[in-house]
Protein backbone atom coordinates (compact mmCIF):
# COMPACT_ATOMS: atom_id res chain seq x y z
CA UNK A 1 0.00 0.00 0.00
CA UNK A 2 2.57 2.34 0.59
CA UNK A 3 4.46 1.42 -1.94
CA UNK A 4 1.61 2.39 -4.38
CA UNK A 5 0.88 5.45 -2.76
CA UNK A 6 4.70 6.58 -2.90
CA UNK A 7 5.00 5.64 -6.26
CA UNK A 8 1.41 7.59 -7.27
CA UNK A 9 2.06 10.73 -5.00
CA UNK A 10 6.16 10.84 -4.78
CA UNK A 11 6.87 9.62 -8.55
CA UNK A 12 9.23 6.74 -7.26
CA UNK A 13 9.52 3.95 -9.18
CA UNK A 14 8.11 0.33 -8.72
CA UNK A 15 9.26 -1.18 -5.33
CA UNK A 16 11.52 1.97 -4.55
CA UNK A 17 10.75 4.51 -1.63
CA UNK A 18 11.18 7.86 -1.02
CA UNK A 19 12.60 8.62 2.15
CA UNK A 20 9.21 10.10 4.32
CA UNK A 21 7.55 6.46 2.40
CA UNK A 22 10.67 4.51 4.03
CA UNK A 23 10.16 5.92 7.52
CA UNK A 24 6.74 5.07 7.26
CA UNK A 25 7.00 2.00 6.62
CA UNK A 26 10.17 1.07 9.36
CA UNK A 27 7.68 3.11 11.59
CA UNK A 28 4.74 0.61 10.68
CA UNK A 29 6.72 -2.84 11.06
CA UNK A 30 7.77 -1.26 14.56
CA UNK A 31 4.28 -1.05 15.66
CA UNK A 32 3.16 -4.48 14.22
CA UNK A 33 5.78 -6.50 16.05
CA UNK A 34 5.24 -4.52 19.54
CA UNK A 35 1.22 -5.09 18.90
CA UNK A 36 -0.11 -6.28 22.17
CA UNK A 37 -2.75 -8.48 19.42
CA UNK A 38 -0.33 -10.26 17.95
CA UNK A 39 -1.21 -12.39 15.45
CA UNK A 40 -5.02 -11.77 16.11
CA UNK A 41 -4.53 -8.36 14.91
CA UNK A 42 -7.34 -6.35 13.89
CA UNK A 43 -7.30 -3.32 11.45
CA UNK A 44 -5.98 -0.55 12.60
CA UNK A 45 -9.18 1.28 12.04
CA UNK A 46 -10.94 -1.63 14.24
CA UNK A 47 -8.46 -1.49 17.08
CA UNK A 48 -9.62 -0.36 20.79
CA UNK A 49 -5.49 0.56 21.23
CA UNK A 50 -4.27 3.24 18.99
CA UNK A 51 -0.53 2.90 19.04
CA UNK A 52 0.25 5.29 16.33
CA UNK A 53 1.66 8.66 17.32
CA UNK A 54 -1.06 10.71 15.62
CA UNK A 55 1.23 12.58 12.82
CA UNK A 56 1.85 9.09 12.02
CA UNK A 57 -1.47 7.91 12.05
CA UNK A 58 -2.62 10.61 9.67
CA UNK A 59 0.41 9.69 7.31
CA UNK A 60 -0.75 6.10 7.13
CA UNK A 61 -4.62 7.56 6.71
CA UNK A 62 -3.38 9.57 4.09
CA UNK A 63 -1.66 6.06 2.19
CA UNK A 64 -5.01 4.17 2.76
CA UNK A 65 -7.62 6.55 1.00
CA UNK A 66 -5.15 6.55 -1.60
CA UNK A 67 -4.15 2.93 -2.10
CA UNK A 68 -7.34 1.44 -1.16
CA UNK A 69 -9.55 1.95 -3.82
CA UNK A 70 -6.30 1.46 -6.20
CA UNK A 71 -5.66 -2.06 -5.16
CA UNK A 72 -8.54 -3.75 -6.17
CA UNK A 73 -7.25 -3.53 -9.74
CA UNK A 74 -4.04 -5.11 -8.64
CA UNK A 75 -4.81 -7.25 -5.62
CA UNK A 76 -8.51 -7.92 -6.10
CA UNK A 77 -8.67 -11.17 -3.78
CA UNK A 78 -6.68 -9.27 -1.05
CA UNK A 79 -8.72 -5.97 -1.27
CA UNK A 80 -12.11 -8.54 -1.36
CA UNK A 81 -10.48 -10.37 1.77
CA UNK A 82 -9.74 -6.99 3.30
CA UNK A 83 -13.65 -5.76 2.90
CA UNK A 84 -14.92 -9.25 4.07
CA UNK A 85 -12.57 -8.88 7.53
CA UNK A 86 -13.43 -5.21 8.08
CA UNK A 87 -16.92 -6.44 7.85
CA UNK A 88 -16.94 -8.97 10.60
CA UNK A 89 -14.92 -6.93 12.55
CA UNK A 90 -17.52 -3.77 12.57
CA UNK A 91 -20.33 -6.66 13.84
CA UNK A 92 -18.33 -8.10 16.07
CA UNK A 93 -17.28 -4.87 17.66
CA UNK A 94 -21.36 -3.81 17.39
CA UNK A 95 -22.10 -6.88 19.16
CA UNK A 96 -19.74 -5.91 21.68
CA UNK A 97 -21.09 -2.32 22.37
CA UNK A 98 -24.64 -3.86 22.88
CA UNK A 99 -23.16 -6.14 25.49
CA UNK A 100 -21.29 -3.71 26.94
CA UNK A 101 -24.90 -1.39 26.85
CA UNK A 102 -26.96 -4.11 28.05
CA UNK A 103 -24.58 -5.43 30.69
CA UNK A 104 -24.51 -1.40 31.79
CA UNK A 105 -28.53 -0.94 31.99
CA UNK A 106 -29.03 -4.33 34.11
Amino acid sequence: MIEKYCKGNHKTRKHALCKECRELLDYVKLRREKCPHGSNKPFCSNCSIHCYKPDMREKIRAVMRYSGPRIVFSHPILAMRHLIETKRENKKIEKENINHEKKNAA
